[in-house]
């Protein structure tokens, strides 16, 4: 395992994926703001807002290591790319059902403008009360995938591009004093050829990092990715399995010594979970992999559920892993190490 953060958490640390539901009254002031009628300081000061409330949403659930919820961001691709300099939009493009994306192209060289989520680190850091918080970045590989590329002989060199430029920003919030950062790749395993390079490129992001990185993989074909889970320069692999019904549970046994991020909270379906189901979930999970190297979270971001059902999902969560906790206390299992 990872060297030692300095920092104990209960056993089967709790925390998120990234992204929460939006107040009503926040959704109002982007519109509000995107029609002129108030300005830049007002809506900041609303973001702001936001990010106090779902953190302490979170943290009344329960949850060990929190994150701002994405209050800032609407789309985990369009943020990052309006932010580095290169990308153009020409527009939304329709990518189901009646479901837009403004998809970005690259029409010249990236470069690395300013810090991309440095201030919101800073913020969210301010107003936790908890020792760890959770910082979410898009990786280079699903920003390019998700992306034009008019520019760059391949999508590759693209990648390799953008894995500069992601690890710089990772540099810049480590040396801010951020301790978890969770790099998401849902598109990582979806081109298979490109597996080989892809690894190597997202790896270029953990160049001089020694603080914790999660890498993100959800809906994903697991038995693909865990033959590289050795070659990815990450202590911890966040994946979803509530949805998929804890089937793949196995891979996990191929983690060697990195840890999992379990999912355990469907956040496709409105239904809540029962406490107990959580707990076994964990259980089972402890027949693959040490208890010492689970965290539990849910499947994916809560952003898409009603702001009153991800509450309960989280303090269902919060039930089930407590639960677990008590059996390993009686055992005098109750903290773990923080790792990098």
């Amino acid at each position: 395992m990872g060297r030692s953060l300095g920092i104990e958490l209960p056993i089967f640390p709790t925390s998120v994926i990234g992204s929460y539901p939006r107040p009503r009254w926040l959704r109002n002031m982007i519109r509000q703001w995107s029609l002129g009628r108030v300005d830049d300081k007002a809506l900041e000061e609303a973001f702001n807002d936001a990010v106090k409330i779902v953190v302490w949403e979170q943290e009344e659930a329960g949850i060990d290591i929190p994150s701002d919820g994405e209050m800032r961001r609407d789309e985990m691709v369009e943020y990052f790319a309006a932010r580095i300099d290169g990308f153009k939009f020409y527009g939304p493009v329709r990518v189901w059902g009646n479901n837009f994306f403004n998809k970005p192209a690259v029409v010249s060289k990236l470069g690395y403008r300013e810090p991309i989520v440095l201030r919101e680190y800073q913020f969210l850091r301010s107003v936790s009360r908890r020792s760890v918080v959770k910082v979410t970045i898009t990786g280079p590989y699903t920003i390019a995938d998700w992306s034009f590329n008019e520019y760059y002989s391949s999508k590759e060199e693209l990648v390799f591009e953008l894995a500069k430029i992601i690890n710089r920003e990772i540099l810049a919030l480590q040396e801010a004093g951020a301790l978890f950062i969770q790099v998401d790749e849902p598109a990582l395993t979806t081109h298979p050829k490109e597996m080989e390079w892809a690894v190597e490129a997202i790896n270029e992001v953990t160049r001089g990092v020694n603080i914790k990185l999660g890498l993100h993989v959800c809906y994903s074909d697991y038995e693909l990715l865990s033959k590289y889970f050795e070659k990815l320069a990450f202590s911890q692999f966040t994946l979803e399995f509530a949805n998929r019904g804890y089937r793949d549970l196995n891979v996990l046994s191929k983690l060697g010594d990195k840890e999992i991020g379990l999912g355990v909270i469907d956040v496709h379906s409105r239904v809540i979970e029962d406490p107990t189901s959580v707990a076994r979930a964990i259980e089972k999970a402890t027949k693959y992999i040490e208890p010492d190297k689970i965290y539990v979270n849910p499947d994916c971001g809560l952003k898409l559920l009603p702001r009153d059902i991800a509450r309960r999902k989280l303090e269902v969560m919060m039930l089930g892993t407590n639960i677990a906790r008590k059996e390993y206390m009686a055992r005098g299992i109750s903290k773990i190490e923080l790792r990098g």
